[in-house]
């Protein structure tokens, strides 16, 4: 809601509650950048100490005030805070930014908070709070410079909004020595009021702001968060360093997908879904804002390489290899055209050596070959400075056709004196200039990535879903049973009924209490049988030998159930043991094993995952995560980030797996968890998937314990 939020950035008048003329205080530096900033309004401190502070008439109190501040900039004690905005509540002001810690103290022994007296405050008279314990709030293109940063910032088109105060000031810095302005800075602080949701909403309808760079430590409010990104990402690009990447070790889980799912991977698919590039570095964040500006729109991934030297290019290409990127496949019409404008040695192959005595014209021809290859999406010209040529005349020939290309043309000018005036010539008609090829080549992976999430929240990625088939009735009958058991970890038994429920395909399993009742299960059910232990108290159950697989007759399940139980007791004499799952061995030719999971992320909540399944799935690690509610076209991008992908697609002699029923399964399980949110964990694992169907072989399902 961006109730008020015009009163930060749009003021007629600002209080600085606090100002003081002493040097060393809070007070001091806010009223001093405030008098620099060149706001038009009037500015009004407020210190019952002072006559004057910066050579300005100072009020003794809010009271005082000649007319209504639209913004306060509040640097006084935490204890003071609360009375303050009630004082200017019952004045008219709208917004406050508070730059004062410690307001999580308690503002009595036992008694509430000062930051709870203030919100309590500003809900009353519709007052905004940024902050507390914020850097403050620049808006350079009105003067406003309500903060205690050590520097300004030059008018631009950008907004920054970042949860670090340290971090913001590192930032001022790197873009005022860059030359890089900005329409607004905000340093949110500990977000008590106004977060990243509100002010994510404010910009995606200013006009002033052309980007929005993010500095996130934490979400706190996630649905709130992704509805305001997806809104804002639909009308210009939004760019997010995100910090804490490494996460801590993980807490005991009783499913791979608990044990697996990181946080970082969580808010990377929720950036993901919600159309926020993430980058890893500030240079990154402006290069990337940079690009997007300048860049065409990509209409694929394929990235055509063409220099004047063989071994920049080769450079590039292992970047854009390393960086999960790809060479564009020329055409049997591409490379006819290419042998027809260069030399006979050149390399026959992307990328394109030219050779180092080509002429202006031969850079011209080549350039445009490239653009109209049907795989190409983008070209990259590298130059290295050359005797022969002089760089400068190689640019004034290729300026108009790199300029009016109808793909971006990414450049990259080897050296420094000996190419500036090159280089300059093309970033004044905005193409993109690199000084490495690997810079550019990261570049072109950010476009690459941006044209990925844009296609997310275009629309095109709600298209095709299939229609829920959940068997409500019968997944809460087992639901209850289970709870009325006090349980919360279904039997596999148990765990397959609500997947077949939710309409995945599971394979024909019974239950026994004993060696004996085994025999009468497996005839019924047809041999060859597989044998598994059932207990509440072990959820892996090949770790402890609760596993015995293509048994033929009644004499080997009952040897291999006998067998089973004197191994379980030994190995884990706590353990309960409720009896055995006897299943149908299913015979699937050249079938993979897969996993698709589900488990409770703090801040985002239910998070799906796929990947490489099997007893091994936690070491091999291939797996990706996403948000619910899971389409068709986010099941394919899932799919596609795992290794085991290449592995589904076929190859020799194995054919390629049914992929729509991979995708099926899918979203068959973010349904489930959808409509289910009391299941905390859930492994289907192994989903066994060849060229004619999928099946879950075992699954494994918590549900949220229920203290009330």
């Amino acid at each position: 809601m961006n109730r008020n939020l015009h009163y930060f950035f749009h003021p007629e008048s600002i209080a600085v509650i606090g100002a003081s003329a002493n040097p060393d205080s809070l007070g001091y530096k806010v009223m001093k950048n405030m008098m620099y900033g060149g706001f038009a309004g009037p500015v009004m401190p407020v210190n019952p100490k002072y006559e004057s502070v910066s050579g300005v008439l100072t009020y003794a109190k809010v009271e005082d005030l000649p007319r209504v501040a639209d913004l306060a900039v509040i640097c006084t004690p935490p204890a003071m805070i609360p009375g303050l905005i009630q004082s200017l509540g019952r004045r008219g002001t709208k917004a406050a930014v508070v730059l004062t810690a410690g307001l999580e103290a308690e503002s009595t022994p036992g008694g509430p908070s000062f930051q709870v007296l203030m919100l309590d405050a500003a809900l009353k008279h519709g007052i905004r709070i940024l902050g507390p314990n914020c850097l403050g709030l620049m808006v350079p293109g009105s003067g406003i410079n309500a903060s205690f940063a050590h520097t300004d910032s030059l008018t631009g088109s950008l907004a920054f909004v970042s949860q670090s105060g340290a971090f913001s000031t590192g930032v001022l810095d790197w873009a005022k020595s860059s030359g890089i302005g900005f329409s607004c800075f905000i340093s949110l602080g500990n977000s008590a009021d106004v977060n990243f949701s509100d002010a994510l909403e404010y910009l995606s309808e200013d006009a002033n702001t052309s980007a929005i760079l993010l500095y996130i430590e934490s979400i706190k409010d996630a649905p709130a968060f992704m509805r305001a990104a997806t809104k804002a990402a639909q009308k210009k690009p939004v760019i997010a360093i995100k910090s804490g990447r490494v996460a801590d070790a993980q807490k005991a889980a009783a499913s791979h997908t608990g044990a697996l799912a990181g946080s970082d991977e969580v808010y990377e698919a929720a950036f993901r879904q919600s159309g926020i590039l993430r980058v890893p570095s500030i240079e990154d964040l402006f290069g990337a804002v940079e690009t997007l500006g300048k860049a065409k729109p990509l209409k694929g991934n394929g990235l055509a390489i063409f220099s004047n030297g063989g071994g920049p290019g080769v450079m590039a290409t292992d970047s854009l290899v390393m960086n999960q990127g790809r060479l564009a496949r020329f055409s049997d019409a591409t490379m006819e055209r290419l042998n027809g404008v260069l030399p006979a040695k050149w390399s026959k192959a992307n990328p394109v050596d030219i050779i180092g005595d080509a002429p202006p014209q031969r850079y011209v021809d080549t350039l445009k070959v490239l653009v109209d290859d049907a795989d190409t999406a983008a070209i990259l010209f590298i130059n290295a400075p050359s005797a022969i040529v002089p760089s400068e005349v190689i640019a004034e020939a290729m300026l108009d056709t790199a300029r009016n290309a109808s793909k971006t043309v990414f450049t990259c000018w080897l050296g420094r004196d000996g190419v500036a005036r090159a280089k300059n010539l093309f970033s004044d008609v905005r193409i993109p200039c690199f000084d490495t090829p690997e810079d550019a080549v990261q570049a072109f992976i950010h476009m690459s990535r941006y044209r990925k999430i844009q296609w997310f929240i275009a629309g095109e990625a709600e298209k095709d879903d299939w229609v829920e088939k959940l068997d409500r009735s019968r997944i809460r009958e087992i639901f209850a049973d289970v709870s009325g058991e006090h349980r919360d970890l279904l039997t596999e038994p148990e765990a397959k009924a609500v997947l077949a429920a939710a309409g995945l395909p599971v394979t024909n399993t019974r239950t026994a209490s004993d060696p004996e009742t085994c025999l009468a299960m497996a005839e019924s059910i047809g041999y060859p049988v597989v044998l598994k232990i059932i207990s509440p108290d072990i959820s892996h159950k090949s770790d402890v030998g609760g596993v015995a697989l293509n048994l033929e007759n009644d004499e080997a399940v009952k040897a291999a159930a006998e067998a089973m139980l004197a191994r379980v007791r030994s190995i884990r004499p706590d353990a309960q043991i409720t009896g055995f799952s006897i299943q149908q061995m299913v015979k699937m030719p050249s079938a993979h094993e897969l996993i698709i999971g589900s488990t409770r992320d703090p801040v985002f909540g239910p998070i799906i995952m796929f990947g490489h399944g099997g007893t091994a799935v936690e070491v091999i690690r291939d797996h990706s995560v996403a948000l619910p509610p899971i389409t068709r076209a986010i099941a394919e991008d899932m799919v596609n980030q795992t290794r085991v992908s290449r592995l589904l697609a076929g190859y020799r002699d194995r054919p390629k797996a049914k992929m729509e029923a991979i995708y099926e399964a899918i979203i068959r399980v973010s349904q489930l968890v959808l409509a289910f949110p009391e299941i905390a964990e859930l492994d289907v694992n192994p989903l066994l998937a060849n060229d004619e169907r999928v099946t879950a072989i075992d699954a494994r399902i918590r549900l949220a314990v229920n203290d009330g």
